[in-house]
C-alpha cells in the first residue's frame, strides 16, 4: 500500500486544497492530510477545529484521512508510512519555496519522496489568507470552500451571506 500525506496549516482548506487532495486520492492508496499544529503564522481557527473542516470536506472521498501533527513533515511522514509528501504549486513562487522545502526533506529523509500537484487554473489564485480576507469583508466565499468553511467562516467574522 503506497501512502501519502498532505500536509499544510489548511487555515482553513478551501477548494483548491480538495482538489489536490482528490487528484491525489487517485495517485495514491491513502492519503493522509496533516493539519500542522503550530505553523509559524497567524492561525483564524485552533487545531481541532481545522481538523474538523477538513474531516467534513472529505468525507465522500474513502481512501482519504486527516489528522495533526507537530513535528518535521517527513518525521511525520515515518510515522505514518508515508513514502511520498504531495504538495500543491499554484504559481512561480510556490515553486520556489516547495523546491527548497524538497530538497530540505530529502537530505533529511532520502527515502521520503516529493509529488507536487499543479492547481487547477479556476484555483489558481486561491489561497486561504485571501480566502479569510474575502470572508471578513462579507464577500461572496460560496464557490471557494466547502460550505462547511463558508459557515465557519461567516461565524468567525460575524456576517451573514
Amino acid at each position: 500500500m503506497t501512502i501519502a500525506i498532505y500536509p499544510g496549516a489548511f487555515d482553513p482548506i478551501t477548494n483548491g486544497h480538495l482538489d489536490i487532495a482528490t487528484r491525489a486520492a487517485k495517485l495514491f492508496d491513502k492519503v493522509i492530510i496533516g493539519v500542522f499544529d503550530i505553523p509559524a503564522k497567524n492561525i483564524l481557527f485552533p487545531t481541532e477545529e481545522r481538523v474538523e473542516l477538513v474531516r467534513q470536506a472529505i468525507s465522500d472521498l474513502p481512501n482519504v484521512s486527516v489528522r495533526s501533527f507537530t513535528s518535521l513533515t517527513v518525521d511525520f511522514a515515518k510515522e505514518v508510512g508515508a513514502k511520498a509528501i504531495v504538495r500543491g504549486l499554484r504559481v512561480v513562487t510556490d515553486f520556489e519555496r516547495e523546491f527548497e522545502m524538497a530538497l530540505m526533506n530529502k537530505k533529511l529523509s532520502p527515502d521520503v519522496d516529493v509529488v507536487c500537484l499543479m492547481t487547477n487554473l479556476q484555483y489558481q489564485f486561491l489561497s486561504s489568507s485571501l480566502l479569510k480576507e474575502v470572508a471578513s469583508m462579507d464577500g461572496d466565499i460560496n464557490s471557494l470552500a466547502p460550505k462547511q468553511v463558508v459557515a465557519a467562516l461567516m461565524k468567525k467574522y460575524n456576517r451573514t451571506k
